[in-house]
């Protein structure tokens, strides 16, 4: 393999993104015509959302895309140990996003649902998808921190390179999904 060709693995990952990328634009166009269509966005109701939370919760996953990078560099270097710990960092910020966003999330469902407006159907499928994908990437990390107690590898370091990379994209994907949500209160 030439220094310039990538692994199977990395192609597979960004075709992944692409398809990824493409179905959340796909959402946000959708919710910016529903929006544009529609006399009152949110629908009479329901508030506005609230701006501060979200944009501090994406501040906290994008950050953690610090430690991920530092993992990658680590790992390459062969430092398995520092490596492990990086992704352990960027696996709790992860987590504690996810967390805090499911809260916000269930807390937004007591007030409205997705059945009552075509706002609530976008704003949950949008949202909803974004924080499955976040969940997909927690289960990669978890993977990976299994995998890197036996020793780094080849393979276990392409897997970290490849789960950096969905990370980056879920971290750029997160500050769109934000804005989008945030639209009516910008």
């Amino acid at each position: 393999m030439s220094a310039r060709s990538q692994a199977s693995g990395w192609w597979g990952m960004a075709l992944l993104i692409l398809t990824e990328a493409t179905l959340f634009g796909s959402l946000i166009a959708t919710y910016f015509y529903l929006r544009f269509e529609s006399t009152s966005w949110p629908p009479g109701g329901i508030e506005k959302p609230s701006v501060a939370l979200p944009l501090a919760f994406t501040a906290m996953l994008i950050a953690a895309s610090l430690p991920m990078f530092a993992a990658v560099r680590a790992a390459k270097a062969g430092r398995t140990r520092a490596a492990w710990w990086l992704l352990a960092l960027a696996t709790a910020l992860q987590g504690t996003y996810l967390g805090l966003q499911i809260d916000l999330f269930l807390d937004n469902l007591q007030t409205f649902g997705p059945q009552g407006s075509a706002y609530g159907s976008i704003y949950y499928a949008l949202l909803g998808l974004h924080h499955a994908h976040v969940a997909v990437g927690l289960a990669l990390d978890a993977w990976l921190l299994v995998f890197l107690f036996g020793g780094l590898t080849e393979y276990r370091l392409l897997a970290l390179r490849v789960t950096a990379l969905y990370w980056y994209f879920v971290s750029a994907l997160a500050v769109l999904v934000v804005l989008t949500q945030l639209y009516p209160s910008l």
